[in-house]
């Protein structure tokens, strides 16, 4: 199985996942057409299924150009199912969908917002819940939702890749720095962005790890993080909604 990654719109990330032993090619999310089509064609790639994290119309506007002329089956949380494009199928958070994919209950950007975890590729694929040294900005959720969502996805294993909806690693990560970060880490973070910007590559694609040492809002039990914050000695709840209060004003 292969990830290929997409740029879309300004800033967005789709993601085609192909499964060379079945043929099967799997998308998440289509916030535009045209780079998903053009992709598919140059990799003779047949699209199967498309699978929706949320109804923003950043992540969905594509879907009904794609399946002009790319048939496929659309997969959509069912709680979400009235906001979402036509669903094929509706899922609901634990279900394990074709493909490998496992859905996680990811509320907090959107109520309804769903992530979806791929054992075998050590893939967490999070849309705009967790981002690449950050968080998404909480449109419907509640801090306490964005904290018990990014709660979840540390419990996974540290080398498993995080591939978020858009590319702001680098904004992000100017804001992480005021927060405690590892300074090794920071450091070569900093230097690595510099050159994924040079060769006009993707950010996405983080480790878990990676993001422990650096995404304050996985960090949030430190004191050194609740210290930068301003509320020393703060529950870890309350240290995350400072944080994206900080950043929402930043």
């Amino acid at each position: 199985m292969t990830i290929e990654i997409i740029r879309c719109l300004a800033d967005n990330y789709a993601y085609l996942i192909h499964d060379a032993a079945s043929g099967e090619t799997t998308l998440i999310d289509a916030p535009e057409a045209a780079p998903i089509l053009a992709t598919l064609k140059g990799k003779g790639w047949t699209l199967t299924r498309i699978l929706i994290t949320h109804h923003h119309n950043d992540h969905i506007d594509g879907v009904a150009d794609i399946l002009a002329q790319a048939p496929a089956e659309v997969y959509g949380a069912a709680a979400d199912a009235l906001r979402l494009p036509p669903l094929d199928h509706a899922f609901a958070p634990g279900d394990t969908l074709p493909g490998g994919a496992q859905v996680m209950d990811a509320p907090g950007h959107t109520v309804g917002h769903v992530a979806f975890y791929y054992p075998a590729l050590k893939a967490l694929f999070t849309a705009d819940s967790l981002m690449t040294h950050g968080c998404g900005r909480l449109f419907e959720g509640t801090p306490d939702q964005m904290f018990d969502t990014i709660a979840a996805f540390a419990a996974l294993p540290d080398d498993t890749r995080i591939y978020s909806g858009h590319d702001y690693a680098r904004a992000n990560l100017t804001f992480a720095a005021q927060y405690a970060p590892e300074p090794s880490a920071l450091a070569a973070r900093q230097v690595a962005l510099q050159q994924l910007a040079d060769k006009g590559l993707p950010t996405t694609g983080t480790t878990l790890e990676s993001e422990k040492q650096l995404n304050p809002y996985l960090r949030c039990h430190l004191p050194a993080v609740a210290q930068a914050a301003g509320v020393p000695g703060a529950d870890p709840r309350r240290v995350l909604a400072e944080i994206r209060r900080q950043k929402n004003n930043a």
